[in-house]
């Protein structure tokens, strides 16, 4: 790997990227998308059901940068968080710093993720 100069930002520098219309946050190294974390909307709450690094990319923390976006972007537009997804919810445990806006998660919601879900493998 190249050293970069003082002030300068590496080209591996992860960027996290929210796709609205895919209904996920994506990180990126480079040009290269490295992972992902896929939600649906519930009226003023953001279910999260998903999280996933590609191999290539593990062992570097891109999970919790990734995660730790989307959850400060959940909290700017003034939704809540349902955590679904395994990594989602440990990552809360850890960071209580979003306890304010978490959710529980419920068999009702299981239920409608469900639901939006199987449309989508469908449509």
């Amino acid at each position: 790997m190249t050293e970069q100069p003082a002030g300068t930002q590496a080209e591996d520098t992860p960027t996290v990227v929210h796709v609205h219309d895919r209904n996920r946050y994506e990180i990126h190294v480079g040009d290269t998308s490295a992972g992902l974390t896929a939600y649906r909307d519930r009226d003023d709450r953001r279910v999260f059901y998903h999280t996933e690094i590609d191999d290539a990319f593990g062992g570097r923390g891109l999970a919790a940068q990734l995660v730790h976006a989307a959850l400060d972007d959940v909290r700017a537009s003034g939704k809540r968080i349902v955590p679904v997804c395994p990594y989602v919810k440990k990552y809360l445990e850890k960071h209580d710093g979003y306890a304010d806006i978490t959710d529980p998660v419920t068999p009702e919601v299981l239920q409608w993720l469900d639901a939006r879900l199987a449309e989508g493998r469908s449509a």
